[in-house]
């Protein structure tokens, strides 16, 4: 079993920032692969940030790349965000995934994988 909870989710404005984390336990073996998602309404699911565990290595969608940085601490337990320069169709509700051994970099890969409850963000303009 794998427990995750997002958290830092809130209002800005169009330019500034946010900071999401998300708390992970449960077994590694279904850790391997941590990934940051999105969803906003009417809109399908989006992958922002992939993340390789073990070796830390990270992915990012076009759509976040030099605004946005994943990164886990030295426990590898939380994963975090840092969302700078946000603009509002950043705005969604945002999720923390985890996946056992697979692609991590494929957003496929989290589809029956273990997901957290998301944190709202709203980006306004």
């Amino acid at each position: 079993q794998v427990h995750l909870a997002e958290s830092g989710g809130g209002s800005v404005q169009a330019g500034g920032s946010l900071r999401l984390s998300c708390a992970a336990s449960g077994d590694t073996y279904y850790r391997y692969c941590m990934g940051w998602f999105r969803q906003a309404p009417g809109k399908e699911r989006e992958g922002v940030a992939y993340i390789y565990r073990e070796t830390g290595s990270i992915y990012y969608a076009d759509s976040v790349k030099g605004r946005f940085t994943a990164s886990q601490d030295n426990a590898k337990s939380t994963l975090s965000l840092q969302m700078n320069n946000l603009k509002p169709e950043d705005t969604a509700m945002y999720y923390c995934a985890a996946s056992r051994p697979s692609a991590c970099f494929q957003t496929g890969t989290y589809a029956s994988g273990a997901w957290g409850q998301g944190t709202l963000v709203t980006v306004s303009s």
